[in-house]
């Protein structure tokens, strides 16, 4: 059976990289945001968690938006955003004039701006519990997401000053019910940790929904990341020409502090500009 391709042939491959923010001092963050855009990648993203995901659980660790705003100001080239923002944690109104703000700051070389909006329903029970926030089911959060993202764009319509431009939306997830229906509504970027067996069916669910809803699947790029420490070189084995075959344009490893090695950058970022003709 011949596998579905998601049609993003017209798209160039990019290479982005997730810098985890825990187990480091601030200033070695600022440090590695600043060697990722120096290296080439072509996105940065955090992640929207108030505790570290790995040991040691109780090692330093900075919370999304703020950084996001740093982030704003210190780079110049690179886009960047969370991975992903958590609905949860801020009215949908609030995320949008985050947004909007972080956007307008990140603009101040161009004129535009270079966030893109990440974002899911949340899973992390621990941030819930410890900063007070209701965790109620994966089908509450969920449906909570998809009434907050019409809500989000409306309000970003409406702010004065408004966004610099039409602010790409990044959601991240795999289920075939909710999720990549909201996807096939809403997303610019569909970003999945999907084992890559799995991948080919998600993309033809994915193609049903755009169906449904009207949305033609190449407005969508296809995303998605893995933990450099635990799956090693994504080079070394067939995952990333197959990846590319199926129609993925973003491919975000992850880095974890304190050092923040990004050597494993360099080869991802050749094999960009081989495939890209630069």
């Amino acid at each position: 059976m011949t596998e579905p391709r998601h049609p993003a042939s017209h798209r160039p491959l990019r290479i982005g990289v997730q810098l985890a923010p825990q187990h480091a001092s601030y200033t070695a963050y600022r440090d590695a945001v600043l060697r990722a855009e120096d290296l080439g990648v072509d996105v940065i993203f955090n992640w929207d968690h108030f505790f570290p995901l790995t040991e040691p659980m109780d090692a330093e660790h900075f919370e999304a938006w703020t950084l996001l705003a740093t982030m704003a100001e210190q780079t110049e080239r690179v886009e960047f955003g969370p991975l992903v923002n958590c609905n949860s944690y801020r009215n949908a109104d609030l995320q949008a004039d985050m947004a909007r703000t972080v956007d307008h700051i990140s603009a101040r070389a161009t004129g535009t701006g270079r966030l893109i909006f990440g974002t899911g329903s949340g899973w992390a029970q621990p941030d819930y519990d410890e900063y007070g926030y209701e965790f109620g089911t994966v089908g509450s959060r969920l449906d909570a997401l998809a009434d907050d993202l019409p809500r989000i764009r409306s309000r970003w319509e409406r702010l004065n000053p408004a966004p610099t431009r039409r602010i790409p939306i990044l959601i991240g997830g795999q289920g075939e019910r909710k999720t990549l229906r909201m996807v096939a509504q809403h997303a610019d970027i569909w970003h999945t940790f999907t084992k890559l067996d799995d991948v080919p069916r998600k993309i033809g669910v994915l193609h049903e929904w755009c169906e449904r809803e009207g949305r033609d699947p190449a407005e969508i790029e296809l995303s998605t990341g893995y933990t450099i420490r635990g799956f090693g070189p994504l080079l070394e084995t067939d995952a990333a020409p197959r990846l590319y075959e199926l129609g993925f344009r973003l491919i975000i490893p992850a880095i974890d502090g304190p050092d923040y090695d990004l050597s494993p950058l360099v080869p991802l970022l050749e094999w960009r500009d081989r495939i890209n003709g630069a």
